[in-house]
């Protein structure tokens, strides 16, 4: 089976929910621990053996495609969306032509984690079975996530297959915001604009959409506090490890 050589990072957010920081900077390039979000994404790609990263800008495009041209790895493909806010699953769809009809990774650019004994893209990637699945999301346990609050987002079988967690529900898993998707589940949709929840959806329907449970802390860095309460866990971790 060809390895995922190419993935997508969802840069164009406005993020709202990180003002007053984004007001000025793109959310991507919120420094976390001395690196940018952005970078953390880039360099574990990277480690990952990821070849490629399309990334896709719109609030303050300029500042990001100037970070993005300093770097050498993985390489860069900016997908422009300055004209129009597209949601997740319009990015991703605009991009489809750099996936070359493969499957590819997709990953926003805010999701971080510490790892455990090894790479959670790899066991993502390892994972990966086009035969059974048209979708693999890598989720986080809910109860000993950082900076989480909500109720969980799916159920976990034991064959990996993924449902969602219904109205008043809690759930153990919550989407940590990377997956694996075949260019197929985005046959037929013609908004320009959409979630990637969609897309999901559509996996769902087929019984297609699989998960796997991430290895290591996830931190939802979607706030100024969560980002704080990230640091201090990193730094933490780096004290233990001392």
């Amino acid at each position: 089976m060809p390895r995922i050589e190419t993935a997508m990072v969802l840069a164009a957010g406005l993020g709202t929910r990180m003002r007053p920081l984004t007001d000025r900077v793109p959310k991507p390039l919120v420094m976390l621990d001395g690196r940018p979000l952005l970078g953390h994404v880039l360099d574990r790609l990277a480690e990952a053996g990821v070849k490629r990263a399309v990334v896709n800008v719109h609030h303050l495009a300029d500042q990001i495609e100037a970070y993005l041209a300093a770097r050498s790895a993985p390489e860069i493909i900016v997908s422009d969306e300055r004209e129009a806010v597209l949601e997740t699953g319009g990015g991703v769809k605009k991009a489809l032509a750099y996936f070359g009809g493969r499957p590819f990774l997709v990953h926003n650019s805010d999701s971080v984690w510490s790892e455990g004994a090894g790479s959670n893209l790899r066991l993502l990637m390892d994972t990966w079975k086009p035969v059974q699945m048209d979708a693999l999301l890598l989720l986080a346990r809910r109860d000993s996530s950082i900076g989480y609050g909500g109720r969980g987002d799916f159920h976990l079988d034991a064959s990996g297959r993924l449902t969602r967690r219904g109205q008043g529900e809690e759930t153990p898993f919550v989407f940590a915001g990377v997956s694996v998707l075949k260019p197929q589940l985005f046959d037929g949709l013609s908004k320009p604009a959409f979630s990637l929840n969609a897309i999901f959806d559509r996996a769902i329907a087929t019984g297609r959409l699989h998960g796997i449970a991430l290895v290591g802390t996830w931190m939802h860095v979607g706030t100024p506090e969560a980002l704080i309460e990230a640091e201090s866990h990193l730094n933490e971790g780096q004290r233990r490890r001392a």
